[in-house]
């Protein structure tokens, strides 16, 4: 395994430390994937409207399809985990 060493603000240390809390196993293997997945799609949303200089909205809660899809699925999954 490769180290690196970076400064983290709080948020993104719980982040970080919470990947590394949960046991060697399948859902821990789950969770590292969907996070990952996520956090390519924020970087690169691939919206129907997107050009090579990026998207045509300044945030992701504007009226586009793909967001809302997207925020749908994430409003869902944390109402399943409340």
């Amino acid at each position: 395994m490769e180290e690196v060493s970076v400064q983290l603000s709080a948020e993104e240390w719980r982040v970080v430390s919470g990947l590394r809390e949960i046991p060697a196993s399948p859902l821990r293997e789950m969770t590292y994937e969907m996070v990952v997945a996520l956090l390519e799609y924020a970087r690169e949303p691939k919206c129907a409207e997107m050009q090579a200089d990026g998207v045509p909205c300044s945030t992701p809660v504007a009226d586009c399809e793909q967001c809302g899809k997207v925020t749908e699925l994430l409003t869902v999954l944390r109402r399943g985990l409340a």
